[in-house]
């Protein structure tokens, strides 16, 4: 079963040159080896700067473009992991180990598998 988990991280605080925020960066690598030798990682994609990003909506079909993310908040959405776990126990496990959960938050949220009926709500 796959799992997505969210990284969001204060960049203040991540980027910042501190000994906690070197070390979390440090092991992204370790841990990205470590999660591919064990066969949980399916794919890693990190996520550029909220001030880089650009918010699209279509209403009554007219698009609209705006700078930036949709809402303000101290922390961002830093990157997307996809993980292979055999449930929700194992996967919290695993993301754990990713080092942004030091000093950020990892989210996990089961992948949507379509080929099965869609969420109830």
């Amino acid at each position: 079963m796959q799992f997505h988990c969210l990284i969001y991280f204060d960049p203040k605080v991540v980027f910042a040159d501190t000994p906690e925020a070197r070390a979390l960066l440090a092991e992204v690598g370790p841990n990205t080896e470590k999660l591919q030798a064990s066969g949980h990682l399916v794919m890693q994609q990190p996520l550029n700067l909220p001030s880089e990003a650009v918010t699209v909506s279509v209403r009554n079909g007219r698009k609209s473009i705006t700078d930036g993310p949709f809402a303000e908040t101290k922390e961002m959405l830093g990157g997307i992991v996809l993980i292979e776990a055999k449930d929700l126990a194992e996967a919290t496990e695993i993301a754990a180990t990713l080092p942004h959960a030091t000093l950020g938050y990892v989210e996990v949220r089961p992948a949507i598998d379509f080929s099965k009926p869609r969420p109830s709500l």
